[in-house]
């Protein structure tokens, strides 16, 4: 499958193609599959993986290709394998992760992933997520290990309940949020929570935001503007749009 104009334009900003081959899956929950690859050389040519290290895969719809976003989860440079999480729902990203099977293949491209770890390291860290940015969340609290962590999760389905969170008891608090209005129930239970949490000194904390765009952007905006969290310690990325 060719990547047309969206894969013109990805090697034109050196985007590095990739073949992911499948090895195993696992029904998680309900909604959350996971489906294990080998990396086709990728972690070696990047010399490893970072937090929330994420790739580009491509799917196939009306035979056009399209490209979506997902985070890398347990990357093993040694043997060349990873594991790629998705939140299910209607699309043809969800459809090839609910039949994938051993053996297939998918391309993928590299290009866009970054990450600057926030300096000095963080001593309190405040996650909004929700399925979608799960495998960052983690890959965050694996990063950070024994750092305290607030983490926000907006729900929709009872099976979230469920969701894979690596959390720490003695460090870690999860808030779990049903979605509710288009994503302002999350903005409101943050708003009045996370400047309590913040307490008057601040230079410690390090929030990051990955919810749908709107969200993402309202948050971001507010942690910013309105709680004076300078922007080189506010990480913020609109993982999906709300139809």
């Amino acid at each position: 499958m060719g990547h047309g104009w969206e894969g013109a334009v990805l090697k034109l900003f050196r985007g590095r193609d990739f073949t992911f081959t499948v090895t195993a899956t696992e029904q998680v929950t309900e909604h959350f599959r996971r489906v294990t690859v080998t990396d086709g050389g990728l972690l070696e040519a990047t010399g490893g993986a970072h937090p929330t290290m994420w790739v580009r895969l491509w799917f196939e719809r009306d035979g056009k290709p399209h490209q979506r976003g997902y985070t890398l989860v347990d990357p093993d440079p040694a043997a060349g394998t990873f594991g790629l999480e998705f939140a299910l729902h209607e699309g043809t990203a969800s459809d090839w992760a609910r039949s994938a099977k051993p053996g297939d293949t998918i391309d993928a491209t590299l290009q866009g992933t970054r990450f600057t770890p926030p300096a000095p390291r963080p001593g309190r860290l405040f996650l909004i997520g929700d399925a979608a940015s799960l495998p960052a969340v983690n890959s965050l609290l694996d990063e950070f290990a024994g750092v305290a962590a607030t983490i926000w999760c907006e729900t929709v389905h009872p099976s979230d309940a469920e969701l894979p969170f690596r959390l720490d008891p003695a460090h870690h608090t999860l808030h779990t949020v049903p979605r509710r209005d288009a994503g302002a129930h999350l903005v409101s239970e943050v708003q009045n929570a996370l400047p309590g949490l913040l307490g008057e000194d601040r230079s410690d904390a390090y929030v990051w935001i990955a919810c749908d765009t709107a969200t993402t952007r309202t948050l971001s905006s507010y942690v910013r503007k309105e709680l004076d969290i300078p922007k080189e310690r506010v990480n913020a990325l609109g993982y999906w749009r709300a139809g």
